[in-house]
């Protein structure tokens, strides 16, 4: 059957334009700074995109909240700390599992993510103030389980009638004694969108928990894997590839996380960082305070997966490692290999867009490259400039009132624990033979010149791109799924993998390629009609067109 002939595509100025024409001139002065056209690496002077900042009032933003970012996807996936929700019931449904994070019990067999815990706050306790509502909470937290950790999180109200939430936690802490209990000043409205959340817990974990367990773990080529969560069971296949490999996992922030895994995590010797933007707050503490150095990896796709492991090796530099990590390559990569070969007469040439949180919009274009698709089209919720441009334009970004409220820790070298790991011969050494510490070149490096990026997609906007680009997939989160469905476009979510997964690893890459050709090649999206396919719909004009 032969496929259907798609129309001529738009210049990328044309589709700029396009998207910001609906928009009153002060609103397109700002989404245009917003909205880039990527450049040819080449480039002697690439253009900036404007990012982390809030979004314009009346817009429909795909972003999530502070608190989203701290509970939801930092804490979240951990699951012997009990994570209590001080405000009401609505913002406390987000502290249950809903985002598919799996884990397994381990041996204590302390799991509390299947559960929901909220102090229920109504409107007396906005009047009168809840802290004794959140003491008798966390009180009955105790005495049900028993934990090693309670943590607590403030919603929107409770920054508003200022309920101290740092004093009840250490009031708590003390009265317990062997339960440490600490707070999260994580309120919706504090930051841009769910990246202040990020950087709020990462700052509390590291201040709270890491360094608690002061005796060593057994193991060598001890690493710490920052920045994966798990979702749809990712981390339960790095684990698997990683003890293959005879890799010693310290500690995951936060994917099937416990809490001993954060308070042990000074012993590892390198932190692999998988989401630079959830977590390299961390990654650069760690490295201050005990003195391990951090890399970027990446474990979505089988290429990406091969170069991360031989990433680790060349840290360690050891022969018999080395020769392990291609051992386990070798006999990996035929099963993907196969399934590539299967798939890709299928999907090559198709065209994807992708507008995820963190990292995920830029690891996935490799995944999507390996079956011949491209990526036309991404853009991140929450990036920071760094996260499209890379580091190396950290200096040139400039800290305003938003990023001011966010506490920046004054950490320094441990007197006592600071451990250089490599001297600054070998990290050096380890430079020059291609290896980068703390290097990120972010999104726009890895994308084709003339793609359009665009930051804080809104929905008008997604729909606008589809009608005129009219990719084969669309790639975002679980509040666009069902709009851009009915625009007759496949859409996979990558915040929560819907029900699939996993999708990392060389097992995880299979999953993605049969999971997007299904997708891609289904007829049922042929029968549906768009809005703009239909009959002409009545239509007015602002004023000021």
């Amino acid at each position: 059957m032969a496929k259907t002939k798609k129309l001529v595509q738009l210049d990328p100025t044309d589709i700029k334009a396009a998207l910001l024409k609906k928009y009153p001139p002060k609103v397109a002065r700002k989404r245009a700074k917003q909205i880039m056209i990527n450049e040819a690496q080449e480039s002697e002077t690439p253009s900036e995109i404007v990012a982390n900042v809030r979004t314009i009032p009346g817009i429909i933003t795909m972003r999530g909240c502070t608190y989203a970012g701290c509970k939801g996807v930092i804490m979240g996936p951990t699951r012997d700390i009990v994570n209590i929700t001080h405000g009401p019931i609505g913002c406390g449904f987000y502290s249950w599992l809903t985002r598919r994070n799996q884990t397994d019990a381990g041996t204590d067999g302390d799991n509390y993510m299947p559960y929901c815990f909220s102090t229920d706050m109504q409107d007396q306790d906005i009047i009168f103030g809840g802290e004794k509502k959140l003491e008798a909470a966390i009180q009955e937290a105790y005495d049900l389980f028993h934990p090693k950790g309670i943590a607590i999180f403030a919603t929107c109200p409770v920054g508003l009638i200022g309920d101290d939430i740092h004093a009840v936690a250490r009031k708590m802490k003390e009265k317990f004694g062997d339960c440490n209990v600490f707070a999260f000043s994580c309120e919706g409205y504090k930051g841009v969108s769910q990246s202040a959340g990020h950087h709020i817990a990462n700052n509390q974990v590291f201040t709270h928990i890491v360094g608690e367990n002061k005796t060593p773990k057994e193991g060598e080529y001890k690493i710490n894997l920052l920045g994966e969560y798990n979702i749809g069971g990712d981390g339960f296949e790095i684990d698997r590839i990683l003890k293959l490999c005879g890799i010693t996992c310290i500690s995951t922030f936060s994917g099937n996380s416990s809490y001993d895994q954060f308070a042990s995590s000074q012993h590892a010797d390198l932190n692999a960082v998988m989401c630079h933007r959830s977590i390299n707050y961390v990654a650069d503490m760690l490295e201050t305070k005990y003195g391990i150095p951090w890399i970027k990896v990446n474990f979505i796709g089988a290429a990406a997966t091969a170069k991360s492991l031989r990433k680790i090796a060349q840290y360690f530099d050891n022969k018999t490692l080395i020769e392990k990590v291609e051992a386990v390559i070798a006999a990996e990569m035929p099963a993907v290999e196969a399934a590539v070969a299967d798939v890709r007469p299928r999907t090559e040439g198709k065209t994807a867009m992708m507008f995820v949180g963190g990292s995920r919009a830029h690891h996935y274009t490799e995944l999507f490259g390996e079956m011949g698709m491209k990526t036309i089209s991404a853009g991140y919720e929450f990036g920071h400039r760094d996260d499209y441009e890379g580091r190396d334009v950290l200096p040139t970004i400039k800290v305003d009132a938003d990023s001011r409220n966010i506490e920046e820790l004054d950490i320094k070298a441990d007197e006592n624990l600071y451990n250089p790991r490599k001297t600054p011969e070998e990290l050096e050494a380890l430079e020059k033979s291609g290896l980068k510490f703390k290097h990120y070149k972010g999104m726009n490096h890895d994308m084709d010149s003339g793609t359009i990026i665009v930051d804080d997609l809104n929905q008008y906007e997604a729909e606008k791109l589809v009608e005129i680009m009219k990719p084969d997939l669309f790639c975002a989160g679980i509040k666009e799924k069902y709009s851009i469905q009915k625009l007759g476009i496949p859409m996979k979510q990558l915040h929560s993998y819907d029900s699939g997964g996993p999708y990392a690893g060389f097992k995880g890459a299979v999953n993605f390629y049969n999971e997007i050709d299904r997708l891609v090649n289904s007829k049922v999206w042929s029968y549906m009609k768009a809005p703009w396919q239909e009959n002409p719909e009545l239509t007015a004009t602002f004023v000021w067109e």
